[in-house]
């Protein structure tokens, strides 16, 4: 079984960046299409980003299209996700999950939470202005 790690959260500033890194252990995550979530507070926990098990194809949030970057190593079992120009608004636990799914990557089911078998424990963003 897949366990998930994220790291790489913090306090930052309005404009700033981070990276964070979703590691995997007790299995290899290539075969997992793998997404980010975030959960701000008193809010439902929202899609940001997924990436399919080689790669090949990225999904994004409309909120985070164009400042938010995922990308995986399968070789180091990790999965990233860049982030940029933050703003306050992306204050939030960030989660990373994977997905053994071969339907993945279509019809959007890599924005549904129970599509994803897998969860790690979050990592805490906080933007400040």
């Amino acid at each position: 079984q897949v366990q998930l790690a994220e790291s790489g959260g913090g306090l930052v500033q309005t404009g700033d960046s981070l990276r964070l890194s979703c590691v995997a252990s007790g299995q290899t995550l290539s075969a997992y299409g793998v997404g980010w979530f975030r959960q701000a507070p008193g809010k439902e926990r929202e899609f940001v980003a997924a990436i399919t098990w080689g790669g090949g194809s990225t999904y994004y949030a409309d909120s985070v299209q164009g400042r938010f970057t995922i990308s995986r190593d399968n070789a180091k079992n990790t999965v990233y996700l860049e982030m940029y120009s933050l703003k306050p608004e992306d204050t939030a636990v960030y989660y990373c999950a994977a997905d053994d799914s071969s339907l993945f990557g279509t019809a959007g089911l890599f924005r549904l939470e129970y599509e994803y078998e897998i969860w790690g424990q979050g990592t805490q963003v906080t933007v400040s202005s």
